[in-house]
């Protein structure tokens, strides 16, 4: 009899993955984020809450959180965040050629040269009304002909000051057609890239799993236990937060807004096993379709980590870890840059070719998060006789290694 396979285990429902491609694909560029969180997450929050739940909003923000116990600030409270926010190019100016000059903000420029984005324009004479522009391409040179020697050799790359986006507009007065578009300073660019299935199993590729995927894990893992019939004593906070891209500072509102006793960030990794050229940098071996990462170090709690590690080996579901210095680069850093007491931790899953139009993940390392974070919330939820974990445990749950047993030095008969 074949044993039957646990749902991280299995391929992604197509469902799933049409709600995952719904995410990766709003726009929502870093400050106008508000098509990822009130198009696509907030709908989906209002359909799966369970009576009691509630949806939070901001002023100064477009993040927002589902809340199980809403006012319940006595409750030990979980914050799992994902960021909704996306790198997008900026307008810079408009040339008398009619070329618009555009910053690179966190991509490479040369791995822009070519690709089509989506410029979005807010109309001048409505303020409040945005417009889309589809079509145009990032270019940098114009031909290989019109690049120096270097440039062409590979010995020298792309300026991001050299990048422009083309329209492809000819004739007479080109700057004059630009502006009369109402395309100015500032406008937002995003590339033009909605994820599909790679040609590896299991795989897919497109633009923005850097973090719409730290939101979809958010969202599915409040389904999961809003299908179960919800949480008894703990209180979750499944938490979409803004401009991470730029300083992480959407999620340090929300921390110092909620105060969490435990507070969970959800982001992209590295396939350090596939990178090219950094062999001898001896990074953490993290592989696509290995199972989800956990950090290790910086301000990650190892009283929570081991909550978490062990929901992973009692499920058999598989969990890599990573090594972290003095910064995990995530949102698992809010409550301690809001100046929040919380234990903290970063969960990922292990991803190529991070700020490009062609990411690349491995569905089973998604799902292996959304599960193992479902089940570790409902096991903190469940401990001590069914009452819950509460903060004392873990103000009492630093490890101490002073109580470290000592191991035999081994001996040749050994």
């Amino acid at each position: 009899m074949t044993e039957k396979k646990q749902p991280w285990q299995q391929p992604m429902p197509e469902n799933q993955f049409r709600f995952m491609r719904d995410i990766l694909a709003a726009p929502s560029p870093i400050g106008l984020e508000g098509a990822m969180t009130y198009g696509v997450l907030k709908p989906a929050f209002d359909e799966m809450k369970l009576e009691g739940w509630a949806v939070h909003q901001f002023r100064g923000n477009a993040g927002v959180v589902l809340d199980t116990h809403p006012g319940e600030d006595d409750r030990l409270t979980v914050m799992i965040i994902g960021h909704a926010d996306k790198i997008r190019m900026q307008v810079r100016s408009i040339g008398d050629d009619g070329k618009i000059w555009i910053n690179s903000d966190s991509f490479l420029p040369m791995t822009l040269l070519g690709t089509e984005v989506t410029l979005f324009s807010e109309d001048p004479e409505k303020p409040g009304s945005y417009r889309q522009l589809k079509g145009g391409t990032i270019e940098a040179l114009g031909a290989i002909h019109f690049a120096d020697a270097a440039v062409r050799k590979g010995d020298k790359g792309i300026k991001k000051e050299q990048l422009y986006l083309e329209l492809h507009l000819h004739g007479e007065d080109k700057k004059k057609q630009v502006e009369a578009l109402g395309i100015r300073s500032g406008d937002s660019l995003l590339l033009d890239r909605p994820i599909k299935p790679g040609f590896g199993a299991d795989t897919f590729t497109g633009a923005y799993l850097d973090n719409g995927l730290g939101c979809f894990v958010a969202a599915e893992v409040a389904r999961l236990i809003a299908d179960e019939g919800g949480l008894d004593n703990v209180r979750c906070l499944f938490t979409i937060a803004t401009h991470e891209e730029i300083g992480r500072f959407g999620s340090r509102v929300l921390a110092r807004e909620f105060k969490p006793d435990i507070l969970i960030g959800v982001d992209v990794n590295h396939d350090y096993d596939a990178a090219p050229g950094i062999g001898d940098k001896r990074f953490t071996p993290l592989e696509m379709g290995k199972g989800f990462t956990m950090s290790v170090g910086s301000i990650a709690s190892e009283y929570l980590n081991q909550l978490i590690t062990e929901t992973a080996k009692e499920y058999e579901i598989p969990l890599q870890r990573d090594v972290c210095g003095r910064d995990t680069g995530t949102d698992a850093m809010a409550a301690v840059l809001a100046s929040i007491d919380a234990a903290a931790t970063s969960i990922g899953f292990p991803t190529r070719n991070m700020h490009t139009v062609s990411e690349t993940g491995h569905t089973g390392d998604v799902l292996c998060a959304i599960h193992a974070l479902a089940k570790t919330v409902q096991r903190i939820d469940k401990l001590n006789d069914g009452k819950g974990l509460t903060a004392d445990d873990f103000r009492g749950g630093h490890p101490r290694l002073d109580q470290a047993e000592n191991l035999e030095r081994q001996t040749n008969d050994q």
